[in-house]
């Protein structure tokens, strides 16, 4: 009988259609949230006037779906390691697809806060189980790049709503845009046919012919059995106890709350120039047109940022890249602060990008990557529910900044301070604790070795 280490065969197997189903769903799913983050400035003019809003009124309902999100990635982000994170992601996509498009209909703006703050829980869920199980399933040499692509989806969404946004709004109204929310709805029976469940929540359950079928994908030449021996003792006794406990055991302490504040600090970066970067340039003197263009940039810079981080990560290590990444960050909006060259302006932008939402698409499956399978989602979960108080923090740090009798383009110095935070923090993290560490060394075992053990005995 054959004791197959799973991780090693998903480490050590080689891109192919599998890991492309995997991919292409993942990619899918977090599109909707980047289409959702824009969705709600998009169509706030329009919303504004048909409810009779005040600007506060608005203020406060964009907070209410932050906390929703934030909330979210508690509750249902964590659950995913104990239910499954195939049944958390189909719901997650039912409470974003259901509540958006019930806010698009919505009579007035209660009721629509209270639609976007439910649809907003969904989309919380969403992003730590996308990630943990991409990343559990991306092949250990290019798994960076991979899981920085995947997360492509979420700029990608937002370009798709902007430009929805643009040439439709007019003719459609603002409510067309939370009609669209209905899609992943649509698409959840072929997810349901397609979408593998995580190993270790098959392996825990004895799963055996399950574990063999996804395997037998990933590694078509492996022959795997149901009545292979998945490490199911091994699993069965990590997977016990509480998973939020676990992330301050082992002596993964330090590094939890290291963690935290590396997604703080990126979320209150990413946050704030989003809700800030077109009013600060107006406020340097810069049209309408060309503010708004700076979101554009800002946006390529994000996913450039992912890519080629991704594929350093690869070759160098998270370690390197993101510490360059976090003090290049820093420097930058240093910089931002005193240019007034406009060509300038574009590549700093575009440089802060890559430095905020882009770093931050490299510390999401680093954080994936340290936990082990069994309390993956919770960590990152936990983390990304951290950092969502940053989110809600930033628009309203960086307005009370600008309220002040500071120049508006100096404003972007207060961005080199949490780059700095996240770099400091980075710093902090105990990666010899980590599960990846030891992923590595198994990765690293000859080419001519298989991933199991043949034994006597029966399991």
């Amino acid at each position: 009988m054959r004791i197959v280490q799973t991780t090693q065969v998903v480490a050590e197997s080689k891109f192919n259609k599998f890991h492309l189903l995997v991919f292409l769903w993942c990619f899918f799913a977090i599109a909707f949230d980047g289409f959702d983050i824009a969705l709600y400035g998009i169509g706030l003019p329009l919303m504004m006037e048909e409810f009779n809003l005040t600007l506060v009124e608005a203020g406060a309902i964009g907070s209410y779906t932050l906390i929703g999100m934030m909330l979210g990635s508690f509750l249902l982000g964590s659950l995913s390691d104990i239910i499954g994170r195939k049944k958390i992601l189909a719901i997650c996509m039912i409470l974003f697809s259901v509540f958006t498009l019930l806010a698009g209909l919505a009579p007035n703006s209660l009721v629509f806060t209270i639609m976007r703050f439910i649809a907003a829980l969904g989309m919380g869920g969403l992003m730590p189980a996308v990630i943990a199980v991409m990343t559990e399933y991306s092949p250990k040499k290019n798994r960076a790049m991979i899981v920085a692509g995947m997360f492509c989806g979420y700029s990608i969404g937002a370009i798709i709503a902007s430009l929805t946004g643009m040439y439709l709004i007019e003719a459609l109204g603002w409510r067309f845009l939370y009609w669209l929310g209905i899609i992943p709805l649509i698409t959840l029976p072929f997810f349901l046919n397609q979408f593998p469940e995580s190993l270790s929540y098959y392996i825990v359950r004895n799963k055996g012919e399950k574990v063999a079928g996804v395997l037998n994908r990933i590694d078509p030449e492996g022959n795997y059995q149901a009545t292979d021996d998945y490490e199911y003792k091994t699993v069965k006794e990590r997977a016990k106890g509480f998973p939020a406990k676990k992330l301050f055991s082992d002596n993964r302490a330090v590094s939890t709350f290291a963690f935290w504040t590396m997604v703080f600090s990126g979320l209150v970066m990413i946050y704030g120039l989003n809700t800030w970067l077109p009013k600060i340039m107006q406020g340097a003197g810069y049209g309408i047109t060309s503010s708004l263009s700076f979101i554009l940039i800002l946006a390529i810079g994000q996913i450039a940022g992912s890519l080629l981080g991704g594929y350093l990560v690869d070759r160098v290590g998270h370690r390197r890249v993101l510490l360059s990444m976090y003090f290049m960050g820093a420097i930058c909006f240093i910089a931002l602060s005193v240019t007034s060259d406009l060509l300038l302006l574009y590549v700093l932008v575009a440089i802060g990008g890559a430095c905020t939402g882009g770093t931050q698409n490299l510390v999401n499956p680093y954080i994936a990557e340290f936990y082990p399978q069994e309390i993956r989602s919770t960590g990152l979960s936990v983390s990304v529910g951290i950092g969502r108080l940053g989110a809600i923090a930033a628009p309203l740090l960086i307005g009370y900044l600008l309220a002040t009798n500071l120049e508006p383009q100096h404003a972007f110095m207060a961005f080199a301070i949490p780059s700095l935070l996240g770099g400091i923090a980075l710093y902090l993290v105990q990666e010899r604790f980590g599960s990846f560490n030891s992923l590595i060394k198994t990765s690293a075992a000859p080419k001519d070795k298989a991933p199991y053990q043949v034994t006597d005995g029966s399991r």
